[in-house]
């Protein structure tokens, strides 16, 4: 009777798709400074699988936690939110 263990998902942007099956997806958070009170935004870039090479840059997605495929990339491409748009 063991339960699954939920998986952490997150949502950020498409930065980079130059590589095979992986995007660079970069996720911002605001953040409250603890002294000052000031909003800051915080970033980082994860290394999310993407199997049928179908996510360009600029997409709006979701990222799921995994099992490490590779050396940086433990995240798997879930759902696309918002297509970029093309000017």
């Amino acid at each position: 009777m063991s339960e699954a263990k939920l998986k952490r998902s997150l949502t950020g942007r498409v930065v980079s798709n130059k590589m095979d099956k992986t995007v660079t997806v970069l996720v911002e958070h605001l953040v409250k400074h603890p002294l000052y009170g000031k909003v800051v935004r915080r970033s980082k870039k994860y290394h999310a699988h993407d199997e049928a090479n179908q996510y360009n840059e600029g997409d709006l997605v979701t990222i799921e936690e995994g099992r490490p495929l590779s050396k940086t990339k433990s995240w798997y491409v879930t759902a696309l939110l918002e297509k970029a748009r093309v000017v």
